[in-house]
């Protein structure tokens, strides 16, 4: 367990000093995940300066260093954990497959944007589109892997005889 506690340890220091990083860029860079299309993706970099495009781009590498994190956490954390322990084998192969099906996402996502944000691209809608469904989908899947670590746990403590004197 002590490799599944520092992969999360890790996820969990380069999340917070990215969002720190990051957070002077307004708009903010979820909006720029969501945005679907040329003229959505586009908007956001109207407001952005050369100087915080630069910065976006400069988080690119260490996001890939999270999201290989969070994605061997979350498959780690599944299957050595005991929390799973109880549920079928397929649910366990489901939830032990969220994180890293995120983090597949999010190396989509940010393949597309370092791409995208290289120079204007005009003539590629498709491209804006896979870039805002991958960032949707990895939201997706971390909150369902979210939701099923609390699921088990609210499981455990539902299974545990209460002690009252």
């Amino acid at each position: 367990m002590r490799t599944v506690w520092l992969l999360g340890g890790a996820a969990l220091v380069l999340f917070a000093a990215l969002a720190a990083f990051l957070a002077p860029l307004e708009p903010g860079v979820l909006q720029l995940q969501l945005a679907f299309s040329p003229r959505a993706f586009g908007a956001v970099m109207h407001f952005w300066s050369p100087q915080d495009l630069a910065r976006y781009r400069a988080h690119l590498p260490w996001d890939f260093l999270l999201l290989g994190c969070y994605g061997a956490f979350g498959l780690l954390f599944t299957r050595r954990s005991g929390l799973f322990a109880r549920h079928a084998p397929a649910a366990r192969l489901v939830v032990a497959s969220l994180m890293p099906a995120a983090a597949l996402c999010d190396a989509v996502e940010n393949a597309l944007h370092l791409w995208l944000t290289a120079a204007p691209r005009f003539g590629v809608a498709p491209a804006y589109l896979l870039s805002g469904l991958a960032a949707t989908l990895k939201w997706l899947l971390l909150i369902a892997f979210a939701a099923a670590v609390l699921h088990a746990l609210a499981g455990r403590g539902a299974a545990t005889p209460s002690h009252r004197g």
